[in-house]
């Protein structure tokens, strides 16, 4: 009975001390827990080092980057055929500062230059500058009535003033006049309040008048000429297309002979008739001829049809 009392005892003190070496090991492995905290900052430590190693990585990417640039560069260069040193890489980039560099050199050397054009009234591609006449280079000028006279020195004025063509203008403050538009104006301020604004209702009033003249002769020796007086409305047909009754298109003022040449001039606004042989292009002097005009860039011909006197104004026979 001792015996088996004495089993029991050892069989329930070897727990125990199973239990006591448990404790001691799991004493240990809490200490080797606790003691683990240690090298926790270590790996913090590293993650702190990779950071600045991926900091430190980051840029030789870009580097690689530049060098693959520089060599694509390069092998555009040598597509090109320029240079095989990097150096065309940066001529084209010299080439774009050296370039301003000769413009404002060449501005001063350009100004001189665009001085005759603004005072040719920009009209260097298009033809010659307004052509003027004065009074005394007018055969018979002072034969004139004292009205035609006022009338034509105006006209002759207005010719001075590098007046361009301007379609739809009646008034040298816009800086141009149409053919009609000039003829309105100067009838105007020569005290005709009546004269119509457009060439057409301007030949109508003519007719209206019994002051025109048909001209169906396309030589400068006909007979159908020898009532043309100074300061005679002029008119034609055709310079343009236009629906229009009837289809009077362009209307201008005769001046009378040169005396210089003895050829037939007039006075108005175009859009390239010719004075001296150059194609003017505003209110300018211009020949007169019934020869027989070319076709113009719309395939349109301009026909002389007549000329009349102006109602209500005098002149004297020349």
């Amino acid at each position: 009975m001792l015996s088996r009392f004495l089993t029991i005892i050892a069989a329930l003190l070897c727990p125990l001390a199973d239990l006591a070496q448990a404790q001691t090991s799991l004493g240990d492995t809490i200490k080797k827990i606790f003691a683990t905290p240690t090298p926790t900052p270590k790996p913090k430590k590293k993650k702190a080092v990779t950071t600045t190693r991926k900091v430190s990585a980051a840029p030789t990417p870009s580097a690689a980057g530049r060098r693959k640039s520089l060599s694509s560069k390069k092998s555009e260069t040598e597509d090109s055929e320029q240079s095989p040193t990097p150096s065309p890489s940066v001529s084209p980039r010299q080439k774009e500062k050296i370039s301003p560099t000769p413009e404002p050199s060449n501005s001063p050397t350009g100004s001189p230059a665009a001085s005759p054009t603004s005072s040719s009234t920009s009209r260097p591609s298009r033809g010659a500058p307004n052509a003027s006449l004065s009074p005394d280079q007018i055969r018979g000028f002072d034969n004139y009535s004292l009205e035609v006279q006022e009338l034509l020195k105006l006209a002759l004025d207005l010719t001075t003033r590098s007046l361009d063509y301007k379609y739809g203008s009646a008034d040298p403050a816009n800086g141009g006049m149409d053919c009609s538009g000039f003829v309105y104006f100067l009838l105007r301020q020569s005290g005709i309040a009546d004269v119509p604004r457009d060439s057409s209702g301007q030949y109508v009033w003519l007719r209206r008048a019994g002051t025109f003249e048909p001209v169906l002769s396309r030589h400068d020796d006909s007979f159908e000429l020898d009532n043309l007086k100074p300061g005679d409305l002029l008119f034609w047909t055709g310079t343009y297309e236009i629906d229009r009754d009837p289809p009077i298109t362009h209307a201008m003022i005769y001046l009378g002979r040169e005396k210089k040449t003895g050829k037939r001039v007039m006075v108005g606004s175009s859009d390239g008739r010719v004075y001296q042989g150059q194609p003017r292009f505003g209110v300018s002097v211009f020949d007169f001829a019934l020869r027989k005009s070319p076709s113009n860039a719309d395939g349109m011909r301009p026909i002389f049809i007549g000329y009349g006197h102006i109602p209500g104004l005098q002149k004297v026979e020349h």
